[in-house]
């Protein structure tokens, strides 16, 4: 876990609590961690699922690698130290906006499992909820679809520290929920995590 240097300081509860705010939502806050290669449709069962959920009433929230790394995390880069440091701060942001009863999609490689456990120990530490999904594809078929290039320019030397190529992919041992997204079509892949989220509360009426 990372060092706390700032010292005095100490966490300050609201009088509206979790549950209040759990109500008013008609829902839990949850954290859902799509875990995959890259190309292998984390962001795509991502962005339908958070349709999905708006369309049931429910509010959602999508946390996307590419989108944090063009703002929060715009100061890290892809070694193994960058990318644990990425994990926990989105564990970070992750918890709050779970603490605030939204429901959270967050679609990174997170090649780590020593990295995800942080942040699932983040969400236990505190009772909230943290569902893992790994999004499974051969690394064969994720090179296939290779939808921004990257694979290419990784087997060409151009990018370093490339997950599944220069850099490891440990896969998860116990998730929640595995979506092989190559066998499976994406209505289903939303309907296999809806199935999970009401199976787990987190979804109420």
């Amino acid at each position: 876990m990372t060092e706390q240097k700032a010292t005095n300081v100490i966490w300050h509860d609201g009088e509206v609590t979790r549950a209040d705010r759990g109500q008013l939502l008609k829902q839990k806050g949850a954290t859902i961690w799509f875990t995959g290669l890259s190309g292998s449709g984390k962001s795509t069962v991502a962005v339908a699922l958070e349709t999905a959920l708006h369309r049931l009433g429910h509010l959602a929230y999508r946390l996307d690698g590419d989108n944090i790394r063009l703002g929060i995390n715009k100061n890290l880069g892809f070694t193994a130290e960058d990318r644990t440091e990425n994990i926990r701060r989105i564990g970070e942001i992750a918890k709050l906006f779970v603490d605030a009863g939204v429901i959270v999609l967050s679609s990174f490689i997170s090649p780590y499992r020593a990295d995800r456990e942080v942040v699932r120990k983040l969400h236990a530490a505190s009772d909230l909820d943290f569902i893992e999904v790994h999004v499974d594809v051969p690394l064969a078929e994720a090179e296939k679809r290779d939808p921004k290039g990257l694979y290419k320019k990784a087997r060409a030397g151009e990018i370093k520290n490339f997950t599944g190529i220069s850099d490891p992919y440990e896969a998860p041992e116990a998730p929640e929920l595995v979506l092989p997204t190559h066998e499976l079509s994406l209505e289903q892949e939303v309907e296999a995590v809806l199935v999970l989220l009401k199976a787990r509360g987190i979804l109420q009426g």
